[in-house]
């Protein structure tokens, strides 16, 4: 296969911070249509905007990738016959590329500074005008004046005045065109040495052999200044796939108030990668109309960009919720219960919490069936009280003694000599019971319950709240039976002393 056939494409970061879940998506669909294709993912670091340059992003972009299983074939930390894949080591390709333009007369150097570029702005917007550079360096004399000033300059793209529109060949969005005039004198190398975005891309794309360039639809804008730099260096361009923009519930620009973070807070907020994989795959891109849980060797088998929507992606958290609970009830019950058991290692070393003792992935397995109906989060706490944190459905197992509230058993509609009755009945029912079993458990109580003629919800709500601290927690009796005979008739105990008369 020739490199002109080689599917090639790349995901090309910034380091100004950790990526967000729209900076991520752009990765995984470049890595799906990579997959799909047996071509190359490259990730390049786009490290050029020194001053912007985050402490700790580049190693953030890589954590996000691998936590995702996204595995670059060549890139940063694996190499490959193109590199270095980081930007700021290429700059002699960039510099080279800027004085061969100038050379052919497609770029100039220009010489005005800050203030006099501000103030050009700024007459601009009085006379109701869109900012732009005004060309005043493409004049030779003008350029040759500054320069003997002893000024720096920075390197400007020869847009043409005039021609033909300049149209985009988009796989998502099919033909769009732009009038050149819109166009301004775009810079290309920066005073420093280091070259914009538009410079670099172009001529890493070239030399690293991009077949196409999928990014976010905020680029096509910029796509045909490009255009004419493909043209100028005499580069082919690629192909082009602008994907489509994610938004809020309420559709406007997606944001931290709508659970927008940085990808790796998912990670830390529990979710799964399987399940992260799969819902970022479906802000944009769809199977058909009906399948939601779709597994990475399905996206990599089905994904094309033909199925890729134009129309903005929605990014709804509690559908994410929802489908990381799909993914954890899917899971192996030895799986989850070393990962439980992961998780409350963690929370109970850093909150200093005794337990009795910190179970193995071997005893969490009893608890397994009791609790996996209802984890959405691998997380000990949650930040959304409609989903339970580990620690919410499983600290109770682990404790001496549950915290209970104040009155403990408010809720419990009983008078106190009523609920004293019964939790020192239920003590003395459960002295006697040799099975501990949650059948034989049921078995005695509910009798009791019958014998002391009382409502069995009422009943059972101060048992629940006696032995697990809690009006809602797993089922009572496989809860009873997995705690065992005498850490339940310790809490009964202790509960009873806690009874208001």
């Amino acid at each position: 296969m020739t490199q002109e056939q080689e599917i090639r494409v790349r995901y090309a970061p910034s380091p100004t911070g950790e990526p967000h879940v729209g900076n991520i998506r752009t990765a995984l669909f470049n890595w799906l249509f990579a997959r799909h294709a047996g071509g190359k993912f490259i990730l390049r670091i786009e490290d050029t905007d020194q001053m912007r340059e985050a402490a700790g992003a580049t190693e953030a972009i890589i954590e996000s990738l691998r936590w995702l299983g996204l595995q670059w074939d060549e890139g940063p930390e694996v190499g490959g016959p193109y590199g270095p894949y980081i930007q700021s080591q290429r700059l002699p390709l960039y510099q080279e590329a800027a004085q061969h333009l100038i050379d052919v007369g497609n770029a100039y150097t220009c010489y005005c500074t800050p203030e006099e570029l501000e103030a050009m702005r700024k007459a601009q917007q009085q006379r109701r005008e869109p900012p732009r550079y005004d060309r005043r360096c493409r004049d030779p004399q003008y350029r040759e004046r500054l320069a003997k000033e002893g000024r720096t300059g920075v390197v400007r793209f020869k847009t043409p005045l005039e021609g033909e529109p300049i149209v985009v060949h988009d796989l998502v969005r099919e033909d769009v065109s732009f009038d050149p005039a819109t166009l301004d004198d775009f810079v290309l190398l920066k005073s420093d040495g280091f070259p914009t975005y538009h410079l670099a891309n172009v001529v890493d794309d070239h030399f690293m052999g991009i077949s196409h360039v999928m990014r976010a639809e905020e680029w096509l804008p910029s796509t045909p200044r490009h255009l004419l730099l493909y043209h100028a260096l005499g580069y082919e361009p690629p192909k082009f796939a602008h994907l489509p923009m994610i938004l809020g519930p309420d559709r406007s620009k997606l944001s931290k108030r709508h659970g927008a973070t940085a990808t790796l807070d998912y990670r830390d907020l529990g979710f799964l990668p399987e399940a992260m994989v799969n819902f970022l795959a479906l802000l944009g891109w769809s199977l058909d109309d009906k399948t939601d849980i779709i597994s990475r060797e399905e996206l990599v088998r089905h994904f094309s960009l033909e199925r890729v929507s134009k129309s903005p992606a929605i990014f709804n958290m509690e559908k994410l919720t929802w489908m990381n609970g799909v993914y954890i009830r899917q899971m192996p019950g030895e799986e989850l219960a070393a990962r439980l058991a992961e998780v409350l290692e963690e929370h109970v070393a850093k909150k200093g919490i005794a337990v009795e003792p910190l179970p193995t992935a071997e005893a969490l397995l009893l608890i397994v069936p009791l609790v996996q109906e209802r984890v959405h989060l691998l997380a000990a706490e949650s930040q959304n009280p409609k989903t339970p944190g580990v620690w919410d459905l499983c600290g109770l197992f682990l404790v001496g003694l549950p915290e209970y509230g104040d009155p403990p058993f408010k809720n419990v509609k009983l008078p106190g000599e009523e609920k004293a009755r019964a939790l020192e009945e239920a003590i003395a029912v459960l002295e006697g019971l040799e099975d501990f079993s949650h059948a034989a458990l049921e078995g005695v109580l509910r009798p009791l319950v019958e014998r002391l003629g009382l409502r069995t919800r009422e009943a059972f709500m101060l048992i629940r709240v006696a032995v697990t601290g809690t009006e809602v927690s797993p089922p009572l009796f496989e809860t009873m039976a997995v705690l065992g005979k005498e850490r339940v008739l310790r809490r009964l105990r202790y509960a009873a002393g806690l009874v208001e008369n």
